[in-house]
């Protein structure tokens, strides 16, 4: 039971480690090693998710469940394809942000879905917790913990403690998001859109040139799972959608290993004969209002804070930002501090440049390609066909 003494250390060790600017990698095994000592597990996977459309964007194994990748496709399909209460996508609006599905169900664990079709058959799991990494009304990513046949299931106490733990993973999860620089642009760079065709077996029916480069840069090391763990989470969602049980097509910014932020598209597809199934996934290099918006809430920024730093980034000064919000400049001039703080610098270009040129700088200064991006300045040396 996560109770007593070793629970309150718990909970600082993970707090400690969610402030020290480590990256993702780092933050989560040190973070989940430490939950383990109050609520012992078999196997755990964490996922990061888009706070914006709570989409899966990554996700990483531990104990049992380390590099046992076979199975990743399906459980995209069926986390994001389907709905039970312990979803993460319901979890994300749930007044706890955890539970467990011994507990959630009466001990029928095999009213979920996904523990009777997936990780029981799969992994003989008997009983599943669930964490969302939640702060605020953002989530920034969720956590899985499992125990086998032979152990205790997961109680209320260890549920409650979980719950304690939403905002210092969101934290941790945002931070390490930001703490990889982009790299330089490599000599086989993709340039424009890349698209992948998904058919109604689940499996890849097609794919343009370039998609196998892009899905590549989401081989997240030894502990991540498939690459394409993100893919088929926009497969099942899609389905959703297109079955009309969500207002809209779902949608992921994500941030590979080399550092490009990456924007997912799923939507779809009916054939003329009527044949449904197929869902067709857009991949594209994210363009400047889509990863502005993501790394300014990795701050954690307050909404007046969120406004100020908008009006900072198109060049606006501090007297024409107090007129725009009706704030006095020694007021916007407090939020700067504030916003300077939380994101590490000491000036406004220093945070422009964090916002923006950690991303942009390996393409500055060449030419758009027909796909809207800085083109590889290396292209024009390379034949035709290189």
């Amino acid at each position: 039971m996560a109770r007593g003494l070793t629970a309150a250390r718990v909970r600082q060790d993970v707090d400690v480690v969610a402030r020290a600017g480590l990256d993702l990698e780092t933050f989560l095994q040190e973070a989940v090693d430490s939950v383990a000592r109050a609520v012992p597990w078999v196997g755990a996977c964490v996922g990061t998710h888009d706070p914006a459309t709570h989409m899966l964007t990554s996700a990483r194994k531990y104990g049992h469940l380390r590099d046992r990748n076979s199975h990743d496709h399906e459980f995209g399909l069926i986390e994001y394809g389907t709905v039970e209460p312990t979803a993460f996508t319901e979890l994300a609006h749930a007044e706890v942000p955890a539970a467990a599905v011994h507990l959630m169900t009466g001990g029928s664990v095999e009213e979920s879905g996904r523990m009777a079709m997936f990780m029981k058959p799969h992994f003989d799991f008997a009983d599943e917790a669930r964490l969302v990494f939640r702060d605020g009304h953002q989530v920034w990513g969720a956590m899985a913990l499992f125990r086998g046949s032979d152990d205790r299931p997961f109680d209320a106490a260890e549920v409650q403690f979980l719950a304690s733990l939403a905002a210092p993973f969101a934290h941790g999860v945002r931070t390490g998001l930001l703490s990889r620089l982009a790299e330089g642009l490599p000599p086989t760079a993709v340039t424009g859109p890349a698209v992948v065709i998904v058919g109604a077996d689940d499996q890849i029916a097609q794919m343009s040139l370039g998609a196998e480069q892009r899905l590549d840069d989401l081989n997240y090391g030894a502990a991540g799972c498939d690459p394409l763990a993100a893919v088929s989470a926009l497969v099942g969602a899609a389905r959703r959608y297109g079955r009309g049980e969500t207002p809209v097509p779902p949608r992921c910014r994500l941030r590979t290993v080399s550092g490009m932020w990456l924007v997912l598209h799923a939507g779809p597809l009916i054939s003329r004969d009527g044949r449904q199934g197929e869902v067709v996934i857009t991949i594209e290099e994210a363009r400047p209002p889509e990863i502005v918006s993501i790394v300014v809430a990795a701050y954690g920024l307050s909404p007046r804070e969120r406004d100020v730093v908008q009006l900072v980034l198109q060049g606006i000064d501090t007297k024409e930002i107090a007129a725009t919000l009706h704030l006095s400049t020694y007021t916007v001039q407090d939020h700067l501090k504030s916003v300077f703080d939380k994101a590490g610098v000491r000036s406004r270009r220093e945070l422009i440049s964090r916002v923006y040129f950690d991303q942009y700088v390996p393409r500055m200064g060449t030419d758009l390609s027909p796909g809207g991006w800085f083109t590889d300045p290396q292209a024009s040396d390379r034949p035709m066909g290189a």
